[in-house]
């Protein structure tokens, strides 16, 4: 991934919780726990969350799979791990945590049952690259999960893009020094495939089987879930 995205995403890491608690008012919990929900993910199964930043999706795995199961989470930037450990640590849950790049990630074929990227295919510099690597560490039969924004349409769209615009730089920029991230942040996530345009870039990383795509909250985001061949 680019060394500016990066630098971004450390820039902002300290406050990354606290400002992302506030700028989705708090439905970025109901959104992850509905993405395991879609996995049909189950106690013992070994799961790979890839951009996991603070590990706020690989705790919530952790639950689903239980003591028997495994959770590893990597992301690209060190620092937007740091708080990670502790915090699994704190909720008592055994994750393990490694930096990685989502598309080249250091695991043998056929390695989990379950990989998951919440909000973080949109920052690759491939995402079709990176599907066909989440898929390859995945079983046959097993599934590639992908949380994204997409662009809800109508009135709760225009008013959704007056916040995006307006309203979240000038938050994300009080809370963490850094009003640029959270500018490219909304402005990516307006620009890139989602509904049948996201579908389509999984046809062409040619690894899965089926594909769905389940639209929450108007359209605001997607779960995406593929099967791998």
């Amino acid at each position: 991934m680019s060394t500016e995205v990066r630098q971004m995403f450390s820039s902002i890491a300290t406050r990354y919780d606290v400002t992302n608690e506030v700028l989705s008012f708090g439905i970025h919990r109901l959104w992850r726990r509905t993405t395991v929900r879609l996995s049909g993910a189950k106690q013992g199964d070994s799961i790979l969350d890839c951009a996991t930043g603070t590990g706020d999706l690989a705790l919530v795995w952790k639950r689903t799979v239980g003591a028997s199961g495994r959770v590893v989470g990597t992301d690209f930037c060190p620092e937007m791990l740091q708080s990670a450990p502790a915090k699994a640590e704190q909720a008592g849950l055994q994750v393990e945590f490694q930096v990685a790049d989502a598309m080249a990630l250091p695991f043998a074929d056929n390695s989990f049952d379950v990989a998951s990227i919440s909000f973080g295919i949109r920052n690759v510099d491939d995402p079709v690259k990176c599907l066909k690597e989440m898929a390859r560490v995945v079983k046959p039969g097993g599934r590639v999960v992908v949380l994204e924004f997409g662009q809800p349409e109508g009135l709760f769209g225009a008013l959704f893009r007056f916040y995006s615009k307006t309203i979240m730089p000038a938050i994300g920029g009080l809370l963490t020094g850094n009003r640029a991230a959270y500018e490219y942040l909304p402005r990516t996530a307006a620009a890139f495939p989602a509904g049948e345009r996201f579908l389509a870039l999984m046809d062409q990383a040619d690894a899965y089987r089926e594909r769905v795509a389940h639209p929450l909250t108007f359209g605001t985001s997607y779960v995406y879930v593929g099967t791998v061949r």
